[in-house]
């Protein structure tokens, strides 16, 4: 059996490492015992491997009640939430044990939504509303789990005004050692305490990840080296932007926040949009956000000598003024408990990049067209052309036809729809045959003449044009003779 299912903790007592959030979720759920209270909902957030999924279980077995559990390998459209999770906190239930469990005598459930802040397209489609309805009307007990609580928050605002949100920290690697050698001492292994410390701290904070290093390095063992430590690889540690955020604009320690940056995916081109999104809501004082668009502005001046320059060695510059020095721009205590913010660059950026796609790619094709640059036809000539097939079918047909435009890329020189009437109109011209040409209406003009007046003689044959007549053949020789050439010539 796994070591991390055969040791989960099956008390909130038996939880390592966050005390503080274990005490909350206790109180919420006792809460319960004198009705329904205030806040029907609670988020758990956290890293994964810090306990949150299984303090929900074991919060449910220490009140007694019956689990409802669904998490990402379940199929989560709001029709599958509806029927689980909402049906389920509204009426009485059975308990896995087959007892009848009768919610009026204060007899409960436990619904958990594990990984709440992974709902992707059409795969979980309507799941939020639902859940959001959940929230609000839920009679039973809820649970959401997430890793990223403002993904959650911005999907849905009832997960952020009507829940309690607890936090999970990282357990302390000296907590982590109690725990590991009391799995040590059950299963017979003896574990040098150096080795033990090195995998509570390659661990990185991540309990599950140390009790099956440590199940590793005991198969076929009865002892676990310090050699045998040191062979595991450490766990990638990263921090998200919002903690990055939070290090920047909420901590103390500026070079807390210069160092975390070493452990964030990006660069500081796509920093600087991030504090400058966070600057005003974060600085509340005058004084601090002076300083800190002092700070910025430095930064971007750093970040311009890299585009003019080609010498990407100022990016070290550019961060450590986005970092540190933007967090010791604040010299007072004020600073905002609101959310950090997505840059709302990025946002417009991320909506409009399928009709930047459409627009490079109509551009390209004129470029090559017009034997020109995409910038020339990106400046001078497109608008131009746009202008024209509004106002001209017939330009519409010649564009179409002559670059090959898909009608996702006639439309966005329209401005309208790929399936709009227009571009439907074009595309149905040019898919008629050419050989299917129309008679001239002379003919049939002619022959009512002739049935009107047979009296009338017929036309006269016009003779042959002098091109049409047969050419005579000349002599070869007379022809050689002729072609030679003369003195005068040369």
């Amino acid at each position: 059996m796994d070591w991390t299912e055969k040791y989960r903790p099956m008390t909130l007592d038996d939880v390592i490492g966050n005390p503080g959030a274990v005490n909350s979720l206790r109180m919420w759920a006792k809460s319960w015992d004198s009705g329904i209270p205030e806040k029907r909902a609670v988020v758990l957030i956290g890293t994964p491997g810090v306990g949150k999924t299984t303090s929900a279980e074991a919060l449910a077995r220490d009140m007694g009640w019956s689990i409802i559990e669904m998490n990402a390998s379940d199929q989560r459209t709001g029709d599958a939430i509806e029927d689980i999770a909402v049906r389920g906190s509204r009426f009485n239930t059975f308990s896995d044990e087959g007892d009848y469990l009768d919610t009026g005598k204060g007899q409960r459930k436990l619904i958990v939504l594990d990984e709440a802040d992974n709902f992707f397209g059409n795969a979980d489609r309507g799941a939020i509303p639902v859940i959001s309805r959940l929230i609000k009307e839920t009679l039973q007990p809820v649970i959401l789990i997430v890793n990223d609580y403002y993904e959650l928050s911005r999907k849905c605002s009832a997960a952020k005004t009507d829940t309690i949100q607890i936090t999970f920290q990282k357990p302390k690697a000296v907590s982590m050692v109690k725990a590991l050698n009391k799995i040590a001492v059950n299963e017979g292994v003896e574990v040098e305490p150096k080795a033990m410390e090195i995998i509570a701290e390659k661990a990185n904070g991540d309990m599950r990840a140390a009790v099956r290093n440590l199940e590793a390095l005991s198969l076929g063992q009865t002892k676990v080296t310090v050699e045998m430590a040191e062979g595991i690889s450490a766990r990638d540690k990263r921090s998200d932007m919002y903690s990055l955020m939070s290090a920047i604009f909420r901590s103390d320690d500026p070079m807390k926040a210069r160092r975390m940056l070493m452990d964030v995916d990006t660069d500081p081109p796509e920093l600087s949009l991030w504090v400058d999104e966070n600057i005003p809501y974060e600085f509340v004082d005058k004084g601090d956000l002076v300083r800190g668009y002092e700070k910025l502005s430095r930064a971007d001046i750093f970040l311009g000598r890299v585009s003019n320059r080609q010498y990407y060695g100022f990016w070290s510059y550019a961060g450590d003024m986005l970092t540190a020095g933007v967090a010791t721009a604040r010299m007072t205590n004020r600073y905002s408990h609101d959310r950090l913010h997505f840059p709302s660059y990025l946002s417009k950026m991320s909506r409009s990049k399928s009709v930047r796609a459409l627009r490079k790619t109509v551009c390209l094709k004129l470029a090559i067209y017009l034997h020109t640059s995409t910038r020339r036809v990106d400046l001078d000539i497109l608008p131009y052309v746009k202008q024209l097939a509004v106002n001209d079918p017939e330009v519409r047909l010649t564009l179409t036809k002559e670059l090959l435009l898909e009608p996702e890329e006639l439309g966005f020189i329209l401005d309208k729809k790929p399936d709009s009437k227009d571009v439907k109109a074009v595309f149905a011209k040019l898919e008629e045959p050419a050989d299917a040409e129309p008679k001239p209406a002379k003919k049939k003009t002619e022959s009512k003449k002739a049935k009107k007046d047979p009296e009338q003689p017929a036309p006269v044959a016009e003779p042959p044009k002098m091109e049409e007549l047969p050419k005579k053949e000349e002599p070869v020789q007379e022809k050689r003779k002729n072609n030679q050439a003369s003195l005068f010539d040369f």
